[in-house]
């Protein structure tokens, strides 16, 4: 008689933990992040890093990257839309994740990069109600992510005294170019660089653009000898889109 009641008490407990795992639904999560007033960021550019935790504890339920194309230039920037259509079509770049969720959750998605320009990456994050079984596809969770890469190239280590030629590229955060009446029109942006010396602005020069996709160059003063730090600065006025690149060389006396 012990033992029927034993056995019956696991069976109950079996049966009871069963129903309670029966009410974990998978539940799908796509995220996708949206360069400011441009395109999706994916692989071209390093992808970007997404993180899907809870918001109340912390715990994370998913991480991972998001993969593919930056999406239709077309369908994102340039066609009218109507209510409720999406602009995630082909490869367009996404993290998909699948978590078990019993009961609903407030979820925070924290997004970071692009990872191939870590110096430009910036960080995004959102939160809201996500109910069990009820998927987030399509164009899914969507965040935009701010900023412009900015990238300081062919600087010499060491420099004679006087001044500097200067050449940068700035890119929106997805690689989309730069280029005079493009889409992302050159004259829309502001290049400058300064010439830093001790931590003060010793010198400022414009860096105009340089007849290749997303280049500028320029040259800046260097009044005088020892270590320059060099600060490339990128704006956008009409979206508040901003970047910033750096580097550094040695003037001889």
């Amino acid at each position: 008689m012990i033992r029927t009641a034993i056995r019956r008490l696991a069976g109950a407990l079996l049966l009871a933990a069963g129903a309670a795992g029966a009410f974990a639904e998978p539940t799908e999560i796509t995220v996708r992040v949206l360069s400011r007033d441009a395109k999706f960021i994916g692989s071209s550019m390093g992808s970007v890093e997404v993180t899907i935790a809870d918001e109340a504890s912390g715990e994370v339920l998913a991480q991972g990257l998001t993969r593919g194309g930056t999406g239709d230039t077309a369908r994102i920037m340039q066609q009218p839309r109507t209510r409720g259509e999406g602009i995630a079509i082909g490869d367009a770049a996404a993290f998909h994740a699948v978590v078990d969720l019993e009961q609903p959750r407030r979820l925070r998605v924290t997004a970071h990069g692009p990872g191939g320009h870590p110096d430009s990456a910036n960080t995004v994050s959102a939160s809201q109600w996500v109910l069990p079984g009820r998927h987030l596809k399509g164009d899914g969770w969507v965040l935009e992510m701010p900023g412009l890469v900015v990238n300081l190239h062919d600087l010499p280590q060491r420099a004679s005294a006087g001044g500097v030629d200067v050449r940068a590229s700035v890119q929106m955060m997805c690689g989309c170019p730069l280029t005079p009446g493009g889409l992302w029109d050159s004259n829309d942006f502001e290049v400058e660089v300064d010439a830093l010396q001790d931590g003060e602005v010793r010198s400022t020069a414009p860096l105009e653009f340089a007849g290749e996709a997303s280049e500028f160059a320029g040259r800046v003063k260097l009044p005088g000898p020892g270590e320059w730090r060099l600060r490339v600065r990128a704006w956008q006025p009409a979206t508040g889109n901003a970047g910033v690149g750096e580097g550094t060389l040695e003037v001889g006396q």
